[in-house]
């Protein structure tokens, strides 16, 4: 949100920005919205309750799998193929966003903060983000299959290649990005100027956060919801998203190479 920069914006160009917004205004902006999370993270979350209801209607849900990295195709490089255009496809919505966000004469990135202008506060940030986060997700896996409310995650499923790490990697890095920037910096950004609420704005964002990943089951919809509640006060405080992309980013680079000695699977 541009209220939470630590930055100062000339009064004009805010002006520009966020004055002067009648119910015309604000109610193409609730389409705006919704367009943006329909083409982005509001699908993957009606896919992923439609898919928990079909795994709770199959069988107890601490019979089923979660798949994070799937194979694509039983041919090498057909397989990377794919593996190449989803990365790219997934990360068009954060373009979109990154050009609805724009104001004339300001950079959107370092507006996001997600420039390099604080690179050690940034990592010092993300690794400790990384620990607040990291270890309490393997106890809620943990305790959601001995519950019987998450499935059996499998962080991938890709064979053995050349480029299987590389693109791992760079998976998570997408999730990072497209994850951090419309869930945090966009939407909070839009909640502010529809008016709602920090508290609020940061309690429907986790929400949706959570709700994307109700297809691995209920403990990582509530792991999901709580980090996004953590990441919206830190961003709201900071004002800054690289310490959020970065430890999100971490997180699942360890996930997805190191699944099976963290736990997973």
């Amino acid at each position: 949100m541009i209220a939470y920069m630590s930055d100062s914006v000339s009064p004009s160009a805010a002006d520009l920005a966020t004055d002067g917004w009648g119910t015309r205004s604000r109610r193409r902006l609730v389409v705006e919205v919704l367009i943006v999370l329909g083409l982005s993270l509001g699908q993957s979350a009606v896919y992923s309750v439609v898919q928990l209801i079909d795994k709770l209607t199959r069988a107890p849900l601490a019979h089923g799998t979660s798949t994070l990295n799937a194979v694509r195709s039983i041919r090498e490089y057909f397989d990377l193929t794919y593996q190449l255009l989803d990365i790219f496809f997934a990360v068009v919505p954060v373009f979109l966003v990154f050009y609805l966000l724009a104001v004339p004469g300001r950079s959107t990135f370092r507006r996001l903060g997600l420039d390099l202008r604080h690179p050690v506060r940034d990592g010092l940030g993300a690794l400790g983000l990384l620990v607040v986060i990291g270890v309490p997700s393997l106890g809620l896996y943990a305790a959601g299959r001995a519950l019987g409310v998450t499935t059996q995650i499998i962080p991938s499923a890709l064979h053995s290649y050349w480029w299987t790490i590389p693109i791992l990697v760079i998976s998570a890095i997408r999730e990072g990005v497209l994850e951090e920037t419309i869930m945090v910096g966009y939407l909070l950004d839009r909640f502010d100027k529809l008016r709602l609420g920090p508290i609020a704005a940061a309690l429907v964002s986790s929400l949706i956060r959570g709700s994307y990943h109700l297809y691995q089951g209920f403990g990582p919809f509530v792991g999901n919801f709580l980090m996004g509640l953590l990441f919206c006060w830190v961003y709201k405080k900071f004002g800054r998203l690289a310490p959020l992309v970065i430890a999100h980013a971490l997180v699942d680079i360890a996930a997805f190479t190191l699944g099976p000695a963290l736990g997973f699977g």
